[in-house]
C-alpha cells in the first residue's frame, strides 16, 4: 500500500470527524445522519441547518465529479431489492436509536455504551456472511 491510497480516506475521516466536532460545537447536535433526515421527515423546528447539511451531503460528490475526480460505483441489486433494503436499513436506525453516523463516529468518542454496543452489533452482524463468502 502507498502513501497516495492511505491519504484520501485518511483526509476524509479527518473531515468527518472535523464537521462532527463542528456540529456539536457550535449546534450541541451529534451528527448522525438518520436523525438529521427524520427531523427534515417530521418538520422538526430546526430544519434549516437539517436542510443544509443534507444539501452538502449531495452537493459533495457533485463537486467532486465537476472537478473530474469520480468514484466507480456498481450496484448489482434490483430497483425492488434497493426500496426494501432501504426500508429495513430505516427500520434499524429507528430501533437502534440511531444509524452507524451517529453511533459509530459521535457516540464512540464520546464514550457512550449504548453506542458501543450498537455499533459493534452493526458491524458484527454481516461478518459471517462475509467470511463464509471467502471476501
Amino acid at each position: 500500500m502507498t502513501i497516495a491510497q492511505v491519504l484520501p480516506p485518511l483526509f476524509g475521516g479527518a473531515l468527518i470527524g472535523l464537521a462532527a466536532l463542528v456540529l456539536l460545537a457550535l449546534n450541541g447536535r451529534v451528527m448522525g445522519v438518520s436523525g438529521i433526515f427524520g427531523g427534515i421527515v417530521n418538520l422538526a423546528g430546526d430544519w434549516a441547518w437539517r436542510a443544509a447539511f443534507l444539501a452538502g451531503c449531495i452537493a459533495a460528490p457533485l463537486l467532486l465529479a465537476l472537478t473530474g475526480h469520480s468514484a466507480s460505483i456498481q450496484v448489482d441489486a434490483t430497483l425492488p431489492v434497493l426500496v426494501v433494503a432501504g426500508l429495513l436499513v430505516g427500520f434499524g436506525t429507528a430501533l437502534g436509536s440511531g444509524c452507524t453516523s451517529g453511533h459509530g463516529i459521535c457516540g464512540i468518542s464520546r464514550l457512550s455504551p449504548r453506542s458501543v454496543v450498537a455499533t459493534g452489533i452493526s458491524w458484527s452482524s454481516p461478518s459471517p456472511r462475509l467470511l463464509s463468502s471467502g471476501i
